[in-house]
């Protein structure tokens, strides 16, 4: 039997079996090795451009990927990305796009390591310094030790907000837009902002008020205040709000919202006659809450495709095409306002 020509076997049936390696290397008329060291730009080998030319070209045709975790093991990582979950409950999105992560790069061999934050920070600090991660990433911004250690490292930080995330724009802004529109729309000018007690969800309030100062610029200062998570100051605060004119509370979650709800049933009030209230990343009890809660989704899946598209792209794997990130965020109007 006549052996056949390499460069006249044919491709493997895209609709078969995942395109492997060996199949690069026979289209490109190569070895296995050299579609290694040109598709994992492996320094000190001597690789014509012409050849470096073919073997790109047969990967792209194949629709072939790397392994990027064996990727990064050769050059020193570990095909670990970190996930950082805050300690304070944020409502079902974390969970969510740390479940759809999971999924999503481990389709291109990357391992999602969940971290939830402790007090201090330690075990980030220590995560980034044994598992050595290709990369770390957030729904929002990471902050004190935590930070530091991912900062400290050069390690890409991926998140809400992040430079790597332009296809989502800047959400706090865009988020801000929409909440003032349309408390404006309902009549309100003087407006509330309810932060958390939690000093550790500080930067995360921090976040959203920056876009509401924005989208609030023609309107009067926006008042600022802080709710303990247990409800015992709330009516206070409440009072304080109505007493300077406020009509509408933006808070800093739906969590922080439901607090402010209370505080107003506490202070013999009404919402949203005497005072409209919206939270942000409608969870599912903002539905059953007294009056029900108006709010601005999260869409997990949109978050997802976005973050990993710039992940791959960060790690060298640029996708070609930004998935659209036009239904990220939408407007849940209910009772509350």
């Amino acid at each position: 039997m006549t052996a056949q020509p390499k460069s006249a076997r044919p491709a493997p049936d895209k609709k078969s079996a995942r395109p492997t390696k060996a199949d690069v290397a026979r289209l490109a008329n190569v070895s296995p090795a050299t579609v290694s060291y040109v598709l994992n730009d492996v320094k000190g080998q001597t690789i014509s451009a012409q050849t470096r030319a073919a073997v790109h070209d047969a990967a792209r045709q194949l629709g072939y990927r790397p392994n990027l975790a064996a990727r990064n093991l050769a050059r020193g990582g570990s095909g670990v990305v970190l996930y950082v979950v805050p300690r304070f409950s944020l409502g079902e999105l974390l969970l969510e796009v740390g479940s759809r992560l999971t999924t999503e790069l481990g389709r291109h061999g990357i391992v999602l390591s969940l971290q939830f934050e402790t007090d201090d920070g330690r075990n980030v600090v220590d995560a980034v310094a044994d598992l050595n991660p290709i990369a770390v990433t957030s729904v929002f911004p990471l902050s004190g030790a935590a930070l530091e250690a991912v900062a400290a490292a050069g390690i890409p930080q991926i998140h809400l907000g992040s430079a790597q995330l332009h296809a989502m724009g800047a959400l706090h802004l865009s988020i801000g837009e929409m909440r003032v529109a349309h408390l404006v729309s309902r009549g309100h000018r003087r407006l509330a902002f309810a932060y958390a007690e939690a000093e550790a969800l500080r930067p995360l309030g921090d976040y959203w008020l920056a876009g509401l100062r924005v989208a609030a610029r023609d309107l009067p200062e926006i008042v600022t205040g802080a709710v303990a998570a247990d409800g015992s100051d709330a009516a206070a605060v409440v009072r304080d709000w109505v007493g300077a004119g406020v009509t509408a509370v933006c808070a800093q979650s739906d969590e922080t919202a439901l607090v402010v709800l209370h505080g107003i049933r506490e202070a013999g009030l009404r919402c949203p006659q005497d005072l409209a209230v919206m939270g942000v990343d409608a969870i599912p009890l903002g539905a059953v809450s007294g009056p029900p809660l108006t709010s601005v989704g999260l869409d997990a899946k949109t978050i997802v495709e976005v973050s990993v598209a710039a992940m791959m792209s960060e790690l060298g794997y640029p996708s070609g095409q930004e998935p659209s990130s036009e239904n990220v965020a939408h407007l849940i109007q209910r009772a509350s306002t």
